[in-house]
């Protein structure tokens, strides 16, 4: 798979927004009502659509866009009722105008099912989202037939625009806490049940995308997944889901290429790939699991800040894998308090039990300058472990300062079977990596990405 290019952070920010009940005549209503019609996944024609309604907002032109409001087509966003099928019949009906809005107004929580909302739409489509969106809370409440991978998926979408103030909310505690997960077992084991876990937004083969100003919170799993897409602009997210939940990456990328990230910030439970990050980090991997192939190349990450992570700027990849990461550069980036600022690990395993294997996939010309901040000294601030039969080569380490955030020892990097070609001044002295070029590797299609 072919990761792309990530482009700078600008700025950190940080909005908390809330719909745990609703006021209703007069009465607050906590729970949710049971639902009882059961809602196809596929987004299917309406019979007799709403046109077009006013539009509510000044950042609608009335003269040359069509705003389709979903309470217009029967969604009632009082966090109780199912509002799914207002949903895709709004969907099915502005997807299929030119120019148009479909619009979650604020002031309103709505609850959706499990849902693929399908194209291809007309060119302009912008999904406005100034409400609250939610999921179904937890697996009980989860539609039996509907996949528990998956919660909100657009499928051959092209130039739409995803938009606004609002909030989406996976409501992923209850999927956090079932015994499978592995902070559930004793001492990080896990525990055998079903497992699997929805995605709260994924896009699939699509393209010239916009997703941008949105709250993403609480997924079950991933918040974003972006696979086999094609030109994505992602700007002013924030998303956030506490430090214990278990794989709740930002924004998962795969299969897709020409990415842009901007001025987001990230805080969940685990390694993301966007330029700010609390409790997170930017991570390229897990590559090459089950003996697969993964080429990855062409990503920058820069002007971005990290702060109380498990790791900071990391490559990882799995034994046994074949390709190449290639064309990385870390630049510009402040930690604070960070295990393991600066890590490639190629000998990356889940359990204890990974056996040892020959081949791996190549790292190669990767690039580290402008890196500096505090480190947490249970972690060498710098942990680069490459493959005894595939070094990693061409790497460049410049104007790196990394600190302890407590005491005054600096501990020393650990590198293996790493090469450099350039490297600066730094702090610590990175006196472990290797010079020149190594051997060429001995696997005939390592490098056929």
């Amino acid at each position: 798979m072919t990761f792309p290019q990530v482009f700078p952070f600008r700025m950190l920010f940080f909005v908390s927004s809330f719909c745990n009940f609703i006021p209703i005549h007069g009465h607050t209503i906590t729970k949710q009502r049971h639902l009882l019609d059961t809602i196809s996944q596929i987004s299917m024609p309406p019979t007799l659509a709403p046109e077009a309604s006013s539009p509510s907002y000044n950042a609608i032109n009335p003269d040359t866009i069509r705003v389709f409001n979903v309470l217009s087509f029967g969604a009632v966003g009082d966090g109780v009722s199912d509002d799914t099928k207002a949903f895709k019949m709004a969907w099915d009906t502005a997807c299929q105008a030119d120019s148009a809005v479909l619009l979650v107004p604020g002031s309103h929580c709505f609850i959706i099912q499990p849902s693929i909302f399908t194209g291809p739409c007309k060119s302009g489509l912008v999904f406005q989202i100034d409400g609250t969106v939610m999921a179904p809370e937890g697996p009980d409440s989860w539609p039996p037939k509907s996949s528990k991978r998956q919660w909100l998926v657009f499928y051959k979408i092209n130039g739409m625009s995803m938009q606004g103030g609002g909030v989406v909310d996976g409501r992923g505690e209850k999927w956090w806490n079932l015994p499978c997960k592995p902070h559930k077992g004793v001492k990080g084991t896990t525990l055998s049940s079903p497992c699997d876990s929805p995605v709260a937004i994924k896009f699939f083969m699509s393209s010239h995308l916009t997703v941008k100003g949105l709250k993403i919170k609480n997924s079950p799993q991933f918040h974003f997944r972006f696979d086999n897409c094609q030109h994505v602009h992602v700007e002013s997210l924030s998303i956030n889901s506490p430090a214990q939940s278990p794989n709740t990456d930002g924004i998962h990328i795969e299969n897709t290429n020409n990415v842009q990230v901007y001025d987001s910030l990230i805080s969940t439970g685990n390694c993301n790939r966007n330029p700010a990050f609390t409790n997170s980090t930017p991570c390229i991997g897990s590559l090459g699991i089950h003996n697969s192939r993964a080429c990855v190349s062409n990503i920058t990450v820069t002007d971005s800040v990290i702060k109380h992570s498990d790791n900071g700027v990391r490559i990882k990849t799995w034994q046994g894998g074949s390709g190449m990461v290639s064309g990385i550069t870390f630049d510009n980036i402040l930690v604070e308090t960070v295990h393991n600022p600066i890590m490639i690990d190629q000998y990356y395993c889940l359990t204890k039990n990974c056996s040892n294997q020959t081949s791996a996939v190549l790292i190669s010309d990767i690039s580290y300058t402008n890196i500096k901040g505090t480190y947490d000294v249970r972690s060498p601030p710098m942990h680069i472990a490459c493959s005894d039969s595939v070094p990693c080569n061409n790497l460049v380490l410049s104007n790196i300062e990394l600190l302890p955030a407590q005491g005054q020892i600096v501990a020393n990097p650990f590198c293996w079977n790493a090469y450099r070609t350039i490297q600066t001044l730094t702090i610590p002295p990175v006196d472990c990596l290797l010079w020149g070029t190594p051997q060429p590797a001995d696997q005939n299609d390592v490098n056929q990405c």
